[in-house]
């Protein structure tokens, strides 16, 4: 457990890098040049596109939970699959679903906009 020092210099650290995150994966159009600098900024998490691509469901989440993401960090790591996945660049729907999922059973609070957000996902996966 990080004391709260380490905890607060821990999620600025990770806000940095979903910032970074959203404004390469927010665009009109996402672009095969802009994969070295997402693949950089996943590596803040131990991850790149091809790991995200590669590993299961329940090994996502346990990798977020190790590099203490809060259920809002977690949240926002799922928006980001879910935009890279309506690119048609990426196949992360599930994983993100995933996340989602267990954001709603593990936080003891029930989101609807997480509900719609497992729906909307659940809609585009067809």
């Amino acid at each position: 457990m990080l004391n709260k020092g380490l905890r607060d210099q821990e999620s600025i650290r990770i806000d940095n890098i979903f910032r970074t995150l959203h404004s390469l994966v927010f665009v009109p159009k996402l672009d095969d040049e802009d994969f070295p600098a997402i693949d950089e900024q996943l590596k803040g998490f131990g991850l790149s596109l091809e790991r995200i691509n590669e590993i299961p469901e329940k090994e996502l989440i346990q990798l977020i939970q190790r590099c203490h993401l809060d259920w809002e960090q977690q949240e926002r790591f799922a928006d980001i699959l879910v935009q890279m996945s309506q690119q048609n660049k990426f196949h992360f729907l599930e994983k993100a679903i995933a996340i989602y999922n267990y954001i709603q059973a593990e936080s003891k609070m029930f989101s609807f906009g997480i509900f719609n957000k497992i729906a909307t996902a659940k809609s585009n996966l067809r």
